[in-house]
This record gives C-alpha cells, structure tokens and sequence, in this order.
C-alpha cells in the first residue's frame, strides 16, 4: 500500500454558563483568559485513560474498479487532481463494502417520539464529566490559548471533545475509505439519497487527498461508520478546510494530538459564524391562548437565528432571562416524548453549534457538558 501512495504522491505536488447556560459573557471569556492555567502535564491518575488500538470493521469485497459511477469518479480525479490511475484503481480494489455503515445511516423507524432528557443522560454522566475533568487539566493551557485566539470558551471546546468521543476514547473502528466509499456510491433509499451520495463522494476525494497531501496510507485512516476522523470527529473535507496544526509540529494530527484537536474545534466554530462574548441560549416559556399558536411558526424554521426579540414575544415566547434586545434568535424546541417539550431562545453562537453537528439536541448537550465539566473542576 505504501508504494500504492508512493506513487500517488510523486503524480503531482502536495495540495498543499443564569449565562453559559444562558451565554458564554465577554466578562467571562476575559476572566478565563487572564486566569494563569494549571500546569500542562497532571500526575499520572489525572490523565485521561489511553484507549486501546480499535479493532478495525471489516468489509466485504465489491471489487469497486467495475462500478461504473467509480470508473468516472477515478477520471475525474486523473484530470482534475492529477492521480494516476493505475494507482487508484489498485486503491479501490482493496477499499470494502461496509453493509454496517448503510444500516446505521437508514433512519430510525417511525412512530418513536424524541426525547430530550434521554438524549442528554447518554452524554452528560459521571464518566463523561470525569474524563473531561481530568482532560481540562491536562490541556488548560491550550484551551486557554485557543479561548484567548478564537474567542470560543474552554468548556464549549471541551463539551465538543467529549460528545464525540469522550476525550479520544471512541475515535471509530471503521476504514474512513471503506464507509466513505460505501455511502458514496450506494447510500440507503432516502428522500435525500442523491443529496447525501454528492456529499460523501466529495469525502471520498477529500480522503485521497488528504491523504496525499499528509503523505499517509489512507487506509491507515480509522473513523466512525460516516467517515469522521479522530478527538473533534472531522471529515476528511473538514479537515482540510478548518483543522489547524495548534500545537506547533508543522503537522496537522487530529488522530493524535488532542492540542490539535483544541485549536481545530474552536477554528471550526469561528468559522461556523461563532462571536466572542455572545450568549449562546436563554431558556423560554411559550404561551397559547385559544385559537392561537403563534410561536409556532418558529419551530422547524431552520439552523439559524434570524428573528427579533419583539417578534418571538408578541408571538408568544416569553424567555426566562431577558437577552439582550438587539440580536436575532431561533426558537429551540426540545421534545421530551410524552413530557412537556423545554424551549429556548438560541442566539448565533448555538446555531454556530450546530454547524458541527444539525442537531439541536447535540448543541445543548454540548453546552450542558461543558458546563457540568466547568463545575466538576471547581468542586
């Protein structure tokens, strides 16, 4: 395989808290970024444990060479990247089928109600928390370097790490090439299909020439049953377009250096539209009077906070806190099954959340871990 990539590199260049629950406050972020961090290495019982090598999915062979949607795919590629072919037909013949990624990618089915409190209690637990504890401590003064650089609070960044794999630990065991590919050229029958083929094919390029520019076997390249790579879970694209090398090696290592990984997130979040000092969510009450459900046509209006504070009151949602009037909102509507569903006011710091993953459970997941972990370290 190496001299697979041997070649392919030498076919052309290298390309080359009531706030931040309520908000993340510019007094806030200031305070943490004057505060001298801890030092950057604990005793040995403070580190996060290392998790062990992944056992890798396997596949099946499709012997891919003879799709005919892969042989223009790998035209494409010859012409407008400058790969050699032979090269890359030898790369998919060794890339697998991956049935496992098709059946968790088809929807769940319906008649489930979602059901936020459960969502949450899968993320913001005492394992969690610990881990997050201890990788705060480790890396405090990256994450104040980063908080101080993009303006992105240390437990937000730490609240990412976390969901996506508790500190490094579940990183994935599937070969990104294998799952890209897969759902690049035989997603599962959606409404979205074609939408969601475009993209992971976009990946499938994005893999090879991330792994060409990194000078690395792409199948050396493990992640989760979508391709997401490493601490932040990044697609190959995202890395390419937002990871940055933060802890100063020349290289950019998400697989390895959660530093890289700190810097990365909150690079990613600034450009997702992230504002230093902006709250992020205020919690909020919705009134119905007969005949009338005004605030309903804020729900499902999409990732994005695009209304006027008079607007979502004279409809009839009444925030708990009083945000500040001249930012714009979303109406976060977050169902608990048969339970009353909790409501906030998302300003653009949570959309810029939800960038990472186009979940409003997830953004609030990554708020309340952030802050369970914040608290956990002053106790």
């Amino acid at each position: 395989m190496s001299m697979i990539f041997t070649r392919l590199r030498h076919t052309t260049a290298c390309l080359s808290s009531l706030l931040l629950i309520a908000c993340a406050s510019a007094a806030d972020v200031k305070q943490e970024s004057a505060t001298k961090p801890k030092a950057d290495a604990k005793p040995a019982k403070s580190q996060p444990r290392k998790a062990s090598p992944p056992k890798v999915v396997d596949g099946e062979f499709a012997n891919f060479t003879q799709w005919k949607e892969i042989s223009d795919f790998i035209d494409r590629m010859v012409a407008q990247h400058g790969f050699e072919r032979s090269a890359l037909e030898e790369v998919f013949r060794k890339t697998q089928y991956v049935e496992t990624a098709i059946q968790l990618m088809k929807p769940a089915p319906p008649g489930r109600p979602k059901n936020w409190r459960a969502y949450r209690a899968r993320f913001i637990d005492p394992v969690r928390i610990n881990a997050g504890v201890a990788f705060w401590d480790t890396h405090a003064d990256a994450l104040a370097r980063a908080e101080q650089q993009y303006g992105v609070p240390a437990e937000i960044i730490v609240g990412i790490i976390g969901v996506e794999t508790v500190y490094g630990r579940n990183t994935g065991n599937f070969r990104v090439m294998d799952a890209v590919t897969t759902l690049a050229f035989d997603y599962p029958n959606t409404p979205n299909r074609e939408s969601r083929m475009t993209f992971f094919r976009g990946e499938v390029e994005n893999t090879l020439l991330f792994a060409r520019e990194a000078g690395i076997d792409p199948f050396t390249l493990l992640g989760s049953y979508a391709g997401a790579i490493g601490w932040p879970q990044f697609m190959p694209g995202s890395i390419r377009k937002f990871a940055v090398d933060f802890d100063g090696d020349a290289k950019i290592d998400l697989r390895n250096s959660p530093v890289d990984a700190i810097g990365s997130v909150a690079h990613f979040l600034v450009e997702h539209g992230w504002k230093p000092g902006e709250p992020i969510a205020f919690p909020a009450t919705v009134t119905e009077t007969e005949g009338n459900r005004g605030w309903n046509m804020f729900i499902g209006q999409g990732l994005e906070a695009k209304f006027s504070l008079d607007e979502l009151k004279a409809a009839g949602v009444s925030p708990n806190v009083e945000p500040p009037a001249d930012m714009k909102y979303g109406l976060v509507d977050l169902q608990n099954g048969g339970e009353p569903t909790e409501y906030w006011l998302g300003a653009g710091n949570f959309f810029a959340i939800t960038q990472y993953n186009r979940s409003f459970f997830y953004a609030m997941s990554v708020v309340d871990l952030g802050r369970a972990v914040r608290t956990a370290r002053t106790r």
